[in-house]
């Protein structure tokens, strides 16, 4: 419902001037943000604004650095030229952070959800304080080579496997990543990167990149099934993340399946999940073995084999895909989503995959979703985290410098 000061009765003002000043110029925020660049009349006609309130706001938000004038429109029917506005995406910056087990990737962007500078660095870290460390160091190197001071990045987003114990304060189910399970991580996270910091869990970031940036934007219900070191899924339902009563949601690496079913298999399940320890790196990597594939083995070699027509690598991926297939269907059975995305390092490896995980699905459910490759590669997770800075950061820089018409800490 539009909130403006034109054609509000008495009985329904919301309060003060100031506030409707500031309700107003957040609608103008808003539509430009979505919809921009547009003229005062558009604007106005957009919004069911006055010209004359239009004007005021645009005026206040150029004076505290939210929008900015961004060319001229053509006139009409031999009116005058229209200024165009947009909202200014340097008004502040989000951090996004992805920290995987074998990787660092650390990206900047403006509040246009613009890429201003993306590093990546090894993660070589064991312990806590070396992750915090390298993490750190990789984002205020990033930071400074986008020209940037450190105050102008509004929020920062850091993905990682696991899941955020708010009560706690820390990391939990999270076996891969060594010491970020420690209790005083995220602490030490906080004192490294300032108050304003998010973490989230790397699939949930993986299901917000594809539906704010990749194939998932036309679509309300899906699940992005991430394969790697680690096994992890994000829900979206009806377009929003879905987290659980706990934050567990989506954590298929605990599924009662794949239990060893090759002979010589060995059976590890402990911290990491029967499911993970069936179809993750390590899992595939003991199937190969238990198999009669000779070492060295690793996950990537089995994959290059297959590619190459190896039958011993070919049967290792049918096993996989099978056991991937299971999980599809009980997800299915319970979500009923409109696609499953597949990603990771190992979910890279989709034109191997995909056909035959569409198989063995027919196979054992009449519930079959469609299943597709990620569009974004390597990046979902640090743009999922780009996309959650960004719905934070433009909150904050809003409050903090508009509704009284003089900015609080313009740039």
């Amino acid at each position: 419902m539009m909130i403006s000061g034109e054609g509000v009765g008495r009985e329904n003002q919301p309060g003060t001037p100031r506030l409707l000043r500031a309700l107003n110029e957040r609608i103008l925020v808003d539509h430009l943000r979505k919809n921009g660049p547009l003229s005062r009349a558009q604007l106005a006609r957009a919004t069911g604004l006055s010209k004359p309130t239009v004007s005021n706001a645009l005026g206040n938000l150029e004076r505290v650095g939210l929008v900015r004038p961004t060319g001229e429109k053509s006139a009409e029917r031999g009116g005058r030229h229209g200024v165009l506005y947009e909202a200014d995406p340097t008004a502040g910056y989000v951090l996004g952070i992805d920290i995987g087990r074998s990787w660092i990737r650390v990206a900047v962007s403006d509040l246009a959800g613009t890429i201003v500078v993306r590093r990546d660095g090894r993660n070589q870290a064991q312990t806590a304080p070396t992750l915090v460390n390298m993490t750190t160091d990789l984002a205020k190197k990033t930071v400074a080579e986008a020209g940037l001071n450190w105050s102008q990045v509004v929020h920062t987003v850091v993905g990682t496997p696991g899941v955020f114990d708010q009560p706690g304060g820390r990391v939990i189910l999270a076996p891969n990543l060594p010491g970020l399970e420690q209790h005083g991580v995220i602490e030490l996270l906080q004192n490294a990167l300032g108050p304003g910091l998010t973490v989230e869990n790397d699939a949930n970031l993986a299901a917000l990149g594809e539906r704010v940036f990749g194939g998932g934007r036309e679509v309300d219900t899906f699940v992005f099934l991430t394969i790697g070191t680690g096994l992890g899924m994000g829900i979206i339902t009806n377009g929003t993340l879905y987290r659980g009563a706990h934050g567990a949601g989506g954590e298929v690496a605990y599924l009662p399946l794949g239990m060893p079913t090759l002979p010589n298999a060995e059976s590890n399940v402990g911290k990491r999940g029967m499911l993970e320890e069936a179809v993750a790196a390590r899992g595939i990597v003991s199937s190969a073995l238990a198999m009669g594939m000779q070492p060295p083995v690793s996950a990537k070699r089995i994959f290059a084999d297959a590619r190459a027509g190896d039958r011993l690598a070919l049967a290792v991926i049918e096993h996989e895909t099978q056991l991937l297939a299971q999980a599809i269907a009980a997800v299915a059975a319970v979500l009923d989503p409109e696609m499953v995305v597949i990603g990771g390092g190992i979910g890279q490896n989709f034109d191997l995959l995909g056909q035959r995980l569409e198989h063995h699905l027919h196979e054992i459910t009449l519930i079959r979703p469609r299943i597709v490759p990620s569009t974004l590669d390597q990046d979902v997770v640090l743009l999922g985290a780009i996309a959650t800075g960004l719905e934070i950061a433009n909150d904050l820089v809003f409050q903090q410098r508009a509704g009284d018409g003089h900015a609080n800490s313009a740039t």
